[in-house]
């Protein structure tokens, strides 16, 4: 029996009252027929690529293992050579390059070219050591200056935080100085790539939460904590030391924050030793003077050295040489920390 023909039986049999029921019949009933019997077609969400982390690429130095599941004929292990290939694959007809590749890639190129000699070959290509890579090196105001290997992910708060800390004399600011040729992340543009480049990022942002101030390291970046230029007070202070010039500070600040005058200083007599182009400018300064508004409380600039004259001590003829503490910048004497 016809859809039709049916629906044409049902209205007759209906007594007259059934007036609403006719109606959905006649009208209603075909357009729900008709809406039940489209297909439903089902949108399955596309899959998300997942990208591979920078650590999982094959890099310089890397050693890689390739074998042929169920044959050790054809197994091979070595690194990429220095233009990126995989060399010494006998049934390779075509070049294979490895550097900044994962390992699945590499596995279904090998696939591709063998399987025109081997038939269904199943291949497994892993990084078996990594330590050849450049190491991630961190310098400046931190409390432990190191160098790392990366074997995993790693942003920087955690390097700051492996190192023990910022010191007091940092400026503020991070600098990533990152060779082109040494990570496997490609620049934004082509005319870029293998260019080296150097980033800056702020403490202040950092220790606030910015995700953009804490990057993700790479292999081979230099991450230097930019230490504040220094100030020096000596003499006839407390606590004679180096400042950091991070903010404005006045002569009068300077001295408080190396201990204040000490029993033997000459408040009269302070003597701020300035670099004025190859020679040295000097300023007398009377801290009385100061107190009394008789004199300006000057703000002291980079490498300003200032000495409070001592009872009983002759006055330095000339500016006196400061034996700062020697940064130590022999990279391959710093220690290598594994992040696993």
């Amino acid at each position: 029996m016809t859809f039709d023909l049916f629906r044409m039986t049902a209205i007759k049999r209906l007594p007259d009252r059934s007036k609403p029921t006719r109606l959905f019949l006649r009208f209603g009933f075909p357009v729900l027929f008709l809406w039940l019997s489209i297909p439903v077609i089902s949108q399955e969400p596309t899959p998300t690529p997942v990208l591979t982390a920078e650590t999982d690429l094959i890099h310089y130095g890397d050693l890689i293992d390739i074998d042929f599941v169920g044959s050790v004929d054809y197994d091979w292990r070595g690194s990429v050579n220095p233009e990126g290939f995989l060399d010494g694959l006998e049934l390779a007809t075509e070049p294979i390059y490895g550097l900044c590749q994962n390992g699945e890639s590499i596995a279904a190129e090998i696939t591709r070219q063998y399987s025109r000699t081997l038939r269904n070959p199943k291949v497994v290509v892993k990084i078996i050591d990594r330590s050849g890579r450049a190491v991630t090196v961190l310098l400046g105001a931190v409390k432990n200056q190191q160098r790392f290997s990366l074997k995993r992910q790693v942003r920087l708060n955690e390097l700051l935080a492996l190192s023990g800390g910022i010191t007091d004399a940092a400026s503020g600011e991070v600098t990533i100085f990152r060779p082109g040729n040494l990570n496997c992340v490609p620049t934004e543009s082509s005319a870029a790539q293998g260019k080296s480049e150097v980033t800056h990022f702020t403490l202040s942002k950092l220790l606030s939460g910015d995700p953009e101030a804490n990057p993700i390291l790479l292999s081979g970046d230099i991450v230097t904590v930019v230490q504040a230029s220094p100030i020096y007070v000596i003499g006839g202070v407390n606590n004679p030391r180096q400042l950091s010039s991070r903010d404005e500070m006045t002569i009068s600040h300077a001295i408080s924050a190396a201990g204040g005058l000490a029993k033997e200083g000459v408040e009269s007599d302070v003597t701020v030793y300035r670099k004025d182009g190859r020679g040295t400018k000097t300023l007398l300064i009377d801290l009385k003077k100061i107190r009394s508004k008789q004199q300006d409380d000057i703000v002291l600039k980079p490498f300003d050295i200032v000495e409070v004259a001592q009872k009983g001590r002759a006055k330095s003829k000339y500016p006196p040489v400061i034996d700062s503490e020697s940064e130590n910048r022999n990279l391959y004497k710093l220690p290598i920390r594994p992040i696993e």
